[in-house]
């Protein structure tokens, strides 16, 4: 199974547009980590099965964190200002175990990052927008199979970004 997950556009949005066009059909589904800038019902956000309210997010109709099954998998997505993602993952952790999240997403730190520890992945895809870490525009697919998960980042254009992205086997 694969979904794609995005973070950190802020109000751009060429970029959600073209990673749809680019992937909408080949994806189990879409999830933003919060900082679109856009209402919750724009245009620009209907592909997005999941999606969650950054801290430059304004429309109150965003929640603040969601913990969905896309396929047989359980997806936590938040932004994560509200879990110190700066400094650690350790509060995602323990909401990890809370809901059982074979998946997590978050973003706010505009730093492409993956980390598959006790059966749960924990993923932010960067911004697709103004990145941070590494200083390209990154967005991330995560590929599901019997024995590995893999994480792929991608630019703006498409190309995977080898260097950052990883493969976990599976406990």
């Amino acid at each position: 199974m694969k979904v794609l997950v995005v973070s950190d556009n802020h109000g751009s949005n060429e970029e959600l547009d073209l990673l749809v066009k680019r992937h909408g059909n080949d994806v189990a589904g879409m999830i933003h980590c919060g900082d679109s800038e856009f209402n919750y019902d724009a245009e620009e956000m209907a592909p997005f099965q999941l999606r969650v309210r950054g801290n430059c997010d304004f429309d109150s109709r965003y929640p603040n964190e969601i913990a969905e099954f896309i396929g047989e998998k359980t997806i936590f997505a938040t932004h994560g200002h509200l879990y110190n993602v700066k400094m650690t993952i350790m509060k995602l952790a323990y909401k990890a175990e809370e809901t059982n999240a074979d998946l997590v997403c978050f973003g706010h730190s505009h730093e492409a990052f993956a980390l598959y520890e006790e059966g749960t992945l924990f993923l932010n895809p960067g911004s697709i927008s103004l990145p941070r870490k590494p200083a390209i525009k990154t967005y991330a697919i995560v590929d599901w199979s019997e024995r590995e998960v893999r994480v792929t980042f991608y630019d703006e254009t498409g190309e995977s970004v080898a260097d950052i992205s990883r493969t976990f086997t599976l406990n």
